[in-house]
């Protein structure tokens, strides 16, 4: 069976900020994979990809991610964050380099892929 995983915006963006190999870390955790983005997420990566500064950068690349190798889903939250909480029992699993949002997911009992090392990737459950 092919996990479902959904990916918030920091995420998205870990490749530039923290130099991980995003779909090939969730690959050898996973195996196969099916990766989604709420709506709410594509969103904040537009807006945050604005500038030139290093947080746009790493946004742009994030959003040309997103599109490449995504499914947009759609939701009611308008906040990012909110989206992925809504929406979590969708996914086997949500990937965030986001504390708080980490912990509201556990909370909700869902499943979460995080930065464990420098630039590796782990799993927390609830």
């Amino acid at each position: 069976m092919v996990a479902t995983v959904a990916m918030d915006t920091s995420a998205l963006m870990m490749p530039v900020e923290c130099d991980v190999r995003l779909f090939e870390e969730v690959e050898r955790l996973l195996g196969d994979f099916d990766c989604v983005v709420p709506r709410a997420v594509r969103d904040e990566l537009a807006k945050l990809s604005e500038g030139a500064s290093a947080q746009a950068v790493a946004a742009s690349v994030g959003a040309d991610l997103a599109a490449d190798r995504c499914r947009t889903v759609e939701h009611e939250a308008s906040y990012a964050d909110d989206a992925l909480v809504e929406l979590a029992p969708e996914f086997e699993y949500v990937v965030t380099n986001d504390g708080p949002l980490k912990e509201r997911l556990l909370d909700a009992g869902a499943p979460v892929i995080h930065i464990r090392a420098r630039n590796k990737l782990a799993i927390s459950k609830p």
